[in-house]
Parts: structure tokens; sequence; C-alpha cells
């Protein structure tokens, strides 16, 4: 079974709902690159959402083998609230957002996916990838990221979503019939 290493992308500094828009990683932080660098199987091949964010951050993992970019590895489409803040839609929408936050499954924002799309989503991303290689680095989102965590550790939404993924931190894990997480937002 495949390890994965999930990496979240470079920060964006947006205070906003950013999903599929596409604003690009500030990876000006060279020492934090190296460690996270260093810290990666240097023979994984490695896939990043098509997203620059994403693809600009596995640039920053130099001398392994680079697969096509894979869209099904996005952040989740928050449709009508993309690049919206959450009090600004809280004061428009406050019963669809709060169940969208605090319900995550079938509520989807206006015109956007629901978490449980994202999931079917990310889910078949990494099956494609399963045994591909015993290594696997994906450089990808939080949603993304902690969807393979529901997957990994059987989860339901609002329990994944517990979980903190902060910028250029890494999540291990293997899924399969019997999944295994070896760490959660690891930062080297």
């Amino acid at each position: 079974m495949t390890r994965f290493w999930l990496v979240r992308h470079g920060p964006t500094h947006a205070k906003t709902m950013v999903g599929w828009t596409d604003l690009p990683a500030d990876l000006s932080d060279q020492a934090a690159l190296a460690r996270l660098s260093a810290h990666l199987p240097g023979d994984a091949p490695v896939i990043s959402s098509d997203l620059s964010r994403a693809v600009a951050t596995a640039d920053c993992l130099p001398g392994r083998p680079r697969l096509p970019h894979d869209r099904d590895l996005r952040e989740m489409h928050f449709g009508a609230w993309e690049m919206r803040a959450f009090a600004e839609i809280e004061a428009e929408d406050p019963l669809r957002i709060r169940a969208f936050w605090e319900t995550p499954g079938e509520v989807c924002p206006p015109g956007g996916e629901s978490w449980n799309a994202l999931a079917g989503r990310v889910g078949g991303a990494l099956q494609r990838l399963q045994g591909l290689a015993p290594e696997v680095i994906v450089v990808a989102h939080f949603g993304p990221i902690v969807a393979a965590l529901q997957l990994a550790e059987g989860l339901a939404p609002e329990a994944a979503f517990a979980h903190r993924i902060d910028n250029l931190s890494v999540t291990c894990l293997r899924l399969g019939p019997r999944p295994e997480v070896f760490a959660i937002n690891h930062r080297p």
C-alpha cells in the first residue's frame, strides 16, 4: 500500500474563503521549504493540485519525479462564497453557512460543492495513485488533506474538520484495508 505524504501549500495570506481562485503562495521562507524538502522522501514522485499555489509549492521539492497536476486535488469549490469573508456570508445566509461548517456533508455553498463531493473526488484521486509507488508526495490544500484523514481515520465529516492543517505542514497516512495515520500537521 502506498504511503501518502500530504503537504499543504504555502500561505496565501487571504482572510477569505479561498477555494478555486488561483491565488499564489508566499514561498519566501526558504528555510521552511528546505526543512520540508529534507523531511520528505527523496525519491517519491510528487503530484499537486493544478492551482498555482500547490504547483509552486511542489516546485520547491527538487530532485523528485513529477506527475501531472491533478484537478481532483483542488480545494473545495466555494461557489458564491468564494473570496468572501465568513462574517459577510453569515450576515446574508446564516443558517446555510453554519450548517456547512457545523454539519458538513451534503450542505453546499450556492453554486459550489458539498463536503461529500469534495471527499469523493479526493478519494478517487488517491485511489488512482494507490500502488503507483511505495510513497507519493501530494501537494494540496486544507480540504483535500482533511478529506484524506477522514478516509484514513473513518471519521464523520465534522470530526475530520476538527483537524488543524497548517501551511507547509505534512500529514502522512496510508489508505487501504488497514489504514494508518503516521503524522498530522507535522511542521518539519
